[in-house]
């Protein structure tokens, strides 16, 4: 099966937006002790061009979610499939997230980890769809917001598929 794919932001978008969140990012965390967590797999290419535009030292650690499975739609029940590995505590941490949709589960990672004692706990998200929202969430540094759309490329996938496209695409 072959899904028709129509570009939605292009390379060029995209690394001006990542630039500005850099640029953010750096301004409000500069004298923090900042310990970016990136939600593979699909924010690693954005957090890997967010760290380089970063004029601020920080710390890296991945966690990796479970939802969605093979299907478009999330289950709703969400499980940690890796931790993060360095000590959080009295540090301020940033979660950054490809997308954030219904919530739920980046409502499970805050409340996870919130355990670890961070001094503080944001969230950062390439694409943030409102519209779908079911559990209310912040999302403090946004880069597009959209309201719907199944958006791969840029490191987000479907089924696996689609991650090295350099622009990010809606599924038709």
């Amino acid at each position: 099966m072959t899904e028709e794919l129509k570009p939605l932001f292009s390379r060029e978008d995209i690394a001006e937006t990542v630039a500005r969140l850099a640029r953010e990012i750096s301004a409000d965390y500069a004298d923090k002790q900042l310990v970016l967590v990136g939600v593979l797999k699909g924010a690693f290419v954005f957090l890997a061009d967010l760290i380089r535009d970063l004029t601020i030292p920080g710390e890296i650690d991945f966690v990796r979610l479970a939802s969605y499975g093979s299907r478009k739609e999330s289950s709703g029940e969400v499980v940690v499939k890796k931790d993060v590995e360095i000590t959080l505590a009295g540090k301020d941490v940033l979660i950054v997230e490809d997308i954030v949709d219904t919530g739920l589960s980046l409502k499970f990672l805050m409340d996870h980890l919130r355990t670890h004692n961070p001094s503080s706990l944001r969230v950062c998200a390439l694409v943030d769809k409102r519209f779908r929202r079911k559990i209310e969430v912040t999302v403090d540094y946004t880069g597009f917001a959209i309201d719907d759309g199944f958006i791969v490329g840029y490191g987000i996938d479907f089924n696996e598929r689609y991650r090295t496209l350099p622009d990010i695409c809606v599924i038709d």
